[in-house]
């Protein structure tokens, strides 16, 4: 057994209390249509013959990659490539990792093929481990499609990124608050996501952290936390070719007109970028907002607006 089959490469270390307290006995990834699977994905991509390409892949089910696609006429170098889950989402003991390197010079969009569910747990927890790195010169854009946590659902996410001085990265989530139509508004047991971003030699850049435990603990829709809102999407631009004060005004300025959003934006640590925060009432007016802010950040970052990425 290599170690990318093991279930300790697939979960987080030092995981909070909060989420331990949820675990019950660690056990081997179970048979077909059962619980407590251990997903991995290992991706290298680097430019060949003017277009970026996958030199490595390694995939166990239930997290897998088809071919990349090429959608941007206005960087027809960048390479699309789409997560895909078998099944419907994460039930408890799913231990997931995906580890993508973007080699110098390489352009990546990174996304998932449609909205990641979260199903109730009763004996244990979901994680998942994102390890994301960009090179000299890259360009990586990793923009998944928005969790949904069904009631008594508790996922722990890590999002940690290596991105070289001179690339660009651009990272987006989307919280959901449930099945609505199930009147699930905020009724999952542990909601926890992390993001963290370094330079290559390790140094710690920013970290960012979503924690929401609704019940008894926590309100989400607390005025600390989401106030009267239910949706919440972050975007983190990070670059250097562009003046953080400068991609801070110009995000703004893309958001004064997004309407039935609350929107801000403040410059990350060290001048490195932009982090945007939106709150809303529907799925619909908060992924527009985050649509227009990538579209802005892209046009003035890479000289090209964003895409279609045919996803119906």
């Amino acid at each position: 057994m290599t170690g990318r089959d093991d279930r300790a490469w697939c979960t987080p270390i030092a995981l909070p209390r909060e989420v331990l307290a949820f675990g019950a006995e660690v056990r081997d990834a179970l048979g077909v249509g059962a619980a407590g699977k251990l997903g991995v994905l290992d991706l290298a991509l680097a430019p060949r013959a003017g277009s970026t390409r996958i030199i490595r892949q390694y995939q166990k089910s239930p997290l897998y990659v088809y071919r990349p696609i090429y959608l941007d006429p206005g960087r027809p170098d960048m390479a699309f490539v789409f997560l895909q889950q078998q099944g419907d989402g994460f039930v408890q003991g799913d231990r997931y990792r995906v580890d993508v390197d973007c080699a110098p010079g390489s352009a990546v969009h990174l996304t998932t093929q449609a909205a990641t569910k979260v199903f109730k747990a009763r004996d244990d927890f979901a994680t998942q481990l994102v390890n994301l790195r960009a090179g000299h010169n890259a360009i990586l854009e990793y923009l998944p499609d928005p969790v949904i946590p069904f009631r008594g659902s508790r996922l722990y996410q890590r999002t940690s990124v290596t991105v070289a001085e001179d690339a660009t990265v651009i990272l987006g989530e989307v919280l959901l608050p449930g099945r609505m139509a199930r009147d699930e508004a905020h009724v999952y047991d542990l909601f926890w996501a992390e993001t963290e971003v370094r330079d290559p030699d390790g140094t710690l850049l920013f970290t960012d952290t979503l924690r929401l435990r609704p019940g008894e603990v926590d309100d989400p829709r607390s005025p600390g936390v989401l106030g009267g809102y239910d949706i919440l999407a972050s975007l983190y631009v990070i670059c250097s070719e562009m003046p953080a004060a400068e991609l801070v005004t110009v995000l703004r300025e893309a958001l004064a007109g997004v309407p039935e959003v609350l929107s801000g934006v403040t410059q990350l640590p060290a001048s490195r970028g932009a982090a945007v925060r939106i709150l809303g009432h529907t799925s619909k007016h908060v992924q527009a907002a985050m649509h227009v802010a990538w579209d802005r950040a892209r046009t003035r970052l890479l000289g090209s607006p964003a895409p279609d990425l045919r996803k119906g």
